[in-house]
């Protein structure tokens, strides 16, 4: 699976981490900066070409990070077709799969430990989403709306 990843400075450390850690895992990742670690940098470039690049990428997902995970996730569903979810466990990594389907999970970098945000992002990659006629209505309905 090709795995789509974005920070800013505030979850560089985390990123650094998760792309090693996900390579060793066999996951084919991209990463879409920073590339070096700038205080001053701003994520919505980072996070929009991720985002871009996860629709125009099937099957693939997308993890962005920043501090809290906020704005990331704000920037990121600005994309169509995107459904960005911030989890902050791994309980709400597994539901933005099974009930939205979501295709990019956020997290800040400093909510957790690197270990806890891996296992996070583990969770969201490893989870299908099971299509269940409810979620898919609902999501739908989402996409009706969007695309408007």
């Amino acid at each position: 699976m090709r795995v789509h990843i974005a920070t800013d400075h505030a979850a560089f450390e985390l990123k650094e981490y998760l792309v090693s850690r996900l390579k060793e895992d066999g996951f084919e990742v991209v990463d879409h900066g920073a590339h070096a670690y700038d205080p001053e940098d701003d994520y919505p470039p980072f996070i929009i070409a991720c985002a871009e690049a996860v629709v125009a990428d099937e099957g693939a997902l997308g993890v962005v990070l920043g501090g809290s995970g906020n704005g990331e996730q704000i920037a990121a569903n600005k994309v169509r077709g995107v459904r960005a979810a911030l989890a902050c466990n791994v309980d709400l990594a597994r539901l933005a799969r099974e009930h939205n389907n979501a295709n990019i999970v956020a997290l800040g970098g400093r909510m957790q430990s690197l270990e806890e945000g891996y296992d996070i992002v583990r969770t969201f990659l490893d989870t299908d989403f099971p299509g269940e006629a409810r979620h898919q209505r609902r999501i739908d309905l989402i996409s009706e709306y969007e695309n408007r």
